[in-house]
């Protein structure tokens, strides 16, 4: 009798091969808000804004109650977020005012050297969008080559904005770069007046040279250069403050614009929609799905049926619409019979912008619970954000963990769970937040954390035992003194003038005073010098690891480059663009 042929057993191998690689592991909804403070959602505390469905993520999965954000800013958060790295790493972080990406023709951003977690899972068979948000770069050196786009970096498609919802994005909604571009009035109205006034002495007076010493130009050479430089600077200054929108705010799908300017008027649900037409393409392969909402950013916006609704006007309103949003995101893994198999995961890229005031003084910022500062500074304001994860068939239901954790920890946690194996060239700052969901571990593998004011190392925070410990080796000065923010100045900066150092650094035992109030002393604290020396060990060793790499938010990487401006269509001036197309293919042109 012939052997029988080992043939058969091909197809069935290889479909077996097929269907492990289809299905690594779980899928994964990743939800971010920008600048929802921890004191927001109901969940942690609030009993007056309504979030109903982000309440149901803490009743149905785990509350982090010491979750942090490796950064206080947009950019840097994500940067650290993406790569598990603080933001240090890839260059993301400022040594300058500019702390973020404040214009679409900048030509820094997120390397391609750095490896994100949507990457890694995109070889393992993951289908992968990013909705919303993005603020990590656009191009490099043409207006095509789209070095640092979501395409780039792992996401398979994109609908969102490249920036950020900035205040002069909105018709009516304020303005961030007033301030800056009223300076530079000024000092233009100045240089013409001064040449303006050199013109009189020249003819009136019959004064012929201006300078000092050997130097000396023609006061008529001055005179006109003075005015000419002026009346440039000045129409520019107004082209670039009227067209602003049209230039900076607009919607992209894939590597086209789909909206110029970006319409507000139904944007929440436009975003929500494609998230839940994602899901239902996806049923029958593993997914990634990033939520990155726009909501709660300054210049806030609610459609009809939210907007005036909520107790706490404009900011309100815009965390109840991302709440429906929320809700809508988790209906449909319900009737798409998804949820059992889908790890859910929300938090903030960093604590409520507490300086935010509208154009009539209402507040337009949100709250942060017990907690000290906000937005741009490391005050546990600043950082410590909500931190939900639901996945019903392995996460017990109510679970709350008072360890620390971050948002980089997404990373190792998502990329292990997907089958997929950790960079080995490069050092991951997070760690996997599995064996504390699953109750294998009741201790946080961090045992300490770094705090970055932009390029510079602000504080440490030192798990020990019962105490979570916090050196600050500067904090940001309060402006007006005795607020809890920098309004002079919309966010707080981390040099100069606008720091207060301290030797010996100031030490607080968050265990014992979350609300960093009362800063303890060696007759307070016997353990004061010990612990600060080995808090300054663990810095030292931390800095060590840092290696050299090129800033992306130099002034030369955030500078506004009309020849990375992108166009939605064929115009004589890109400040020209215009398109809103239903079918959201909007195409570039240069």
């Amino acid at each position: 009798m012939p052997r029988p042929s080992p043939a058969w057993l091909l197809p069935p191998l290889l479909a077996l091969l097929c269907t492990a690689h289809a299905h690594p592991g779980p899928n994964f909804v990743i939800i971010m808000a920008d600048d929802l403070g921890i004191g927001d959602p109901g969940c942690y505390g609030n009993q007056t804004l309504r979030t109903p469905n982000i309440d149901r993520l803490a009743r149905e999965g785990a509350k982090l109650t010491q979750h942090l954000a490796a950064a206080p800013l947009c950019t840097p958060s994500r940067a650290a977020f993406l790569t598990g790295r603080y933001a240090m790493r890839s260059g993301m972080a400022s040594r300058g005012i500019m702390g973020v990406f404040l214009f679409s023709a900048s030509s820094g951003g997120l390397p391609t050297s750095e490896v994100t977690f949507p990457r890694l899972l995109q070889e393992q068979g993951y289908a992968t969008a990013l909705v919303g948000k993005w603020h990590l770069g656009l191009s490099c050196h043409s207006p095509t080559d789209f070095c640092h786009h979501p395409l780039r970096h792992g996401f398979s498609r994109f609908l969102g904005t490249p920036t950020t919802n900035l205040r002069d994005c909105r018709p009516g909604g304020g303005t961030v770069l007033g301030p800056a571009l009223r300076l530079v009035w000024t000092l233009t109205l100045g240089t013409l007046g001064a040449g303006l006034a050199s013109l009189w002495a020249w003819r009136t007076l019959g004064a012929r040279w201006w300078g000092v010493g050997p130097v000396r130009v023609p006061l008529w050479a001055w005179s006109a250069v003075a005015v000419g430089v002026a009346g440039v600077v000045g129409v520019s200054l107004l082209a670039f403050r009227a067209h602003f929108r049209l230039a900076n705010c607009f919607l992209m799908a894939d590597l086209a614009i789909a909206q110029q300017p970006t319409n507000y008027s139904a944007l929440t649900q436009q975003l929500t929609d494609e998230g839940r037409d994602f899901l239902r393409r996806h049923v029958a392969t593993p997914f990634l799905l990033f939520m990155s909402f726009l909501h709660v950013h300054t210049a806030h916006f609610a459609g009809p049926k939210f907007a005036g609704r909520s107790q706490h006007g404009a900011y309100g309103d815009s965390v109840e619409e991302m709440d429906w949003g929320v809700g809508r995101i988790l209906d449909a893994l319900d009737e798409l019979g998804l949820a059992n198999n889908t790890l859910v995961y929300f938090t903030s890229d960093h604590g409520a912008h507490v300086e935010e005031v509208g154009e009539g003084g209402e507040r337009h910022g949100g709250s942060n619970g017990i907690y000290r500062g906000g937005k741009a500074n490391n005050w546990e304001g600043g950082v410590r954000v909500p931190g939900l994860v639901r996945w019903p068939s392995v996460i017990a239901p109510g679970l709350e963990i008072d360890e620390p954790t971050s948002n980089m920890d997404v990373f190792p946690t998502v990329v292990r769970l997907a089958g997929a194996e950790l960079p080995g060239d490069r050092v991951i700052d997070g760690r996997d937040l599995m064996p504390l969901l699953r109750g294998h571990t009741h201790r946080s593998e961090h045992e300490f954390l770094f705090h970055y004011c932009g390029a510079y190392l602000n504080a440490v925070r030192w798990h020990n035992g019962s105490s979570v410990w916090k050196a600050f080796y500067f904090t940001p000065n309060f402006d007006p003194p005795g607020s809890n923010g920098c309004f002079s100045t919309h966010v707080c900066f981390c040099f100069g003038k606008y720091i207060t150092r301290h030797d010996p650094p100031l030490l607080f035992d968050l265990a014992r005073d979350p609300g960093e109030r009362r800063p303890l002393t060696p007759e307070a604290e016997p353990r004061y010098h010990e612990v600060l020396r080995t808090m300054a060990e663990a810095a030292r060793a931390h800095t060590a690891t840092l290696d050299p790499v090129p800033d992306q938010l130099s002034l030369a990487n955030v500078a506004w480059k009309p020849w990375l401006q992108l166009c939605c269509a064929s115009r004589p001036h890109v400040f020209a663009c215009r398109c809103a197309d239903d079918d959201g293919q909007g195409r570039p042109d240069m």
